[in-house]
């Protein structure tokens, strides 16, 4: 199976719209950083997208996606959904519908805000709509899609639950503030870790860098990827400070991993 990280950054991208810090201005194209999200290619050829933000079209362009299968949705906030209307695109290709997975907290808040896809107008004379079908599943558990066996486990988000996954040799933890010991055994030896660090200072709903770090080390993950990030981590100086086997994320990394 192959894994490709599509995006890296936190809810506002980096650079940020109008800010002038150094981060924002550099031309490091690893301080490039589109909202997080990540494509799964199975050997059959079926990929899995994991999450679809804002940033979806320009993510898919950029890194030569030519196929999506299913979505597998983390939670609703708004930088992981709010790209759902560019799937159509693929329904054109295709020329079929795309299995959208999600447990019923955030496929409630996926039909909140794209409303007009699963409860269109009677009347509309627009455009195609996005072909989608849309599947819960329980937040602690088995997933099964296509060929993929995943492992799912509730994170806590503030006062949301946001969905990690494990999948064979590599596994998926995004926006969230503490691992929970229920899901410490899926996590632990892990070949591939992504976890959600978004910056060094504090935060009430996201690790902190040092925070990644140490959950990291306690399920002993052999190789680990920070992703979220904000535009206070400069890549050209975290980077080399972490510690041996933890490295910063970047938009268009890649991997191979094991079932």
């Amino acid at each position: 199976m192959r894994f490709t990280l599509l995006g890296s950054g936190t809810s506002t991208g980096v650079p940020i719209a109008g800010c002038q810090c150094a981060v924002c201005q550099s031309k490091h194209p690893r301080n490039f950083r589109n909202r997080t999200a990540g494509l799964i290619e199975l050997p059959s050829g079926f990929t899995i997208l994991v999450d679809a933000g804002p940033d979806l079209r320009h993510q898919c362009i950029a890194h030569r996606v030519t196929r999506i299968d299913a979505v597998l949705y983390t939670h609703g906030h708004a930088d992981h959904i709010l790209g759902t209307d560019d799937l159509r695109s693929f329904n054109f290709i295709s020329r079929k519908r795309i299995s959208c997975y999600g447990t019923t907290e955030t496929l409630a808040s996926l039909r909140r805000a794209f409303s007009y896809i699963f409860d269109p107008e009677p009347m509309y004379l627009g455009g195609m709509l996005a072909q989608l079908d849309l599947h819960d599943f329980e937040p602690d558990g088995i997933l099964k899609i296509d060929e993929a066996t995943l492992q799912v486990f509730s994170l806590p988000h503030g006062n949301v639950n946001v969905t990690g996954f494990r999948i064979g040799e590599l596994a998926y933890l995004t926006d969230f503030k503490g691992l929970p010991a229920a899901a410490e055994p899926t996590l632990r030896g892990v070949k591939h870790l992504f976890i959600d660090g978004i910056r060094y200072e504090p935060h009430p709903t996201h690790n902190s860098i040092d925070e990644a770090v140490e959950i990291a080390r306690c399920v002993g993950a052999e190789r680990t990827y920070i992703i979220h990030t904000t535009h206070s981590v400069d890549y050209e100086t975290v980077n080399p400070a972490l510690p041996e086997g933890v490295e910063l994320g970047y938009d268009g990394l890649k991997l191979a991993f094991s079932a």
